[in-house]
């Protein structure tokens, strides 16, 4: 089984726009609803290359609840925690020719006995288990929330994967994560100096591994990616020819096709299929079905 969290999950109210003028009524052309969340965005994956998968987390109010509808209605087990206080978000995009305007909303409070019952569905996590720590944390919670939890199930067997940024992900790596997916930008801000060849590239994803992560994935947009797996052996990997028209979820589908194809440690067969999951989800208007992943997987095998 696979788990995933995510903290602060949302509905994305998607609206395309003509145009946008500040202090004015502007008017849509067309609207569509997602569910948002790292995590969830990998269950969804997960789910639609046939995987069992739940989706953990907190979730409020009628947000929530319709959150979780529209999880189960895709596939994934919606196990989350409701808290009694607050909202889930609503994050408002407005898309445009020259680009998306973004309004995040905070979203829910977590209480601390909140916390303790996602620990507790934790717990029950056995051998053999995959666990999908994905994104940010909301200020209500401790800073090193990803650390504690990693820290919690350090004695059983659990492949845990972390995509986080900055200290988030630095904390988790004395508790050795089996996959960490960081981008170029994301690797850059780790280390503090700009990157710019492929040798700089993987020897910094070397130096993840030697600071604990089992296997590293640099996602590098239209130029591929770049793996270090836990045996030391580098793997890169060209990206999906085709035209980009959503990068939202593309990372979170890359770290779903890995785990769907590592299960044998064929490595290079789950960064084909990583890529081709993260290409597939940016050339869809929205997070990839399974035929379109397969399409492109089939590209990647005939090369």
């Amino acid at each position: 089984m696979v788990y995933t969290v995510t903290f602060n999950p949302a509905l994305d109210y998607v609206m395309n726009l003509n145009e946008f003028t500040a202090g004015e009524t502007n008017r849509s052309q067309a609207e569509k609803i997602f569910i948002g969340g790292k995590g969830i965005n990998v269950s969804i994956v997960l789910a639609r290359l046939g995987a069992n998968t739940a989706a953990l987390g907190f979730t409020a109010g009628f947000v929530g609840l319709e959150i979780e509808r529209i999880a189960r209605d895709l596939g994934v087990n919606a196990d989350f925690i409701h808290v009694e206080n607050g909202c889930s978000r609503i994050n408002v995009k407005l898309k445009q020719s020259g680009g998306v305007t973004e309004i995040n909303a905070r979203g829910a409070e977590i209480p601390q006995n909140a916390l303790e019952k996602l620990y507790r569905k934790l717990d029950g996590l056995t051998d053999g288990d995959f666990l999908v720590l994905a994104g940010s944390v909301p200020d209500t919670l401790p800073r090193d929330i990803y650390a504690k939890i990693l820290e919690r199930l350090q004695d059983k067997r659990i492949k845990i994967v972390v995509d986080a940024e900055k200290d988030l992900l630095l904390n988790t790596l004395k508790y050795k994560p089996f996959l960490i997916k960081p981008n170029k930008s994301e690797l850059e801000r780790l280390f503090g100096e700009e990157i710019s060849t492929d040798a700089e590239i993987i020897a910094r994803a070397k130096r993840l591994r030697e600071m604990g992560a089992v296997n590293v994935l640099v996602s590098l947009g239209g130029d591929g990616a770049v793996l270090v797996d836990e045996h030391g052996e580098v793997h890169k990997r060209g990206a999906c020819k085709g035209q980009v028209k959503n990068t939202v979820g593309a990372g979170d589908s890359m770290v779903a096709g890995f785990i769907a194809g590592s299960s044998d440690g064929d490595y290079e067969y789950a960064l084909k299929l990583a890529t081709a999951a993260g290409g597939a989800t940016a050339f869809s208007e929205e997070i990839a079905s399974r035929e379109e992943i397969l399409l492109e997987l089939g590209k990647l095998c005939d090369r």
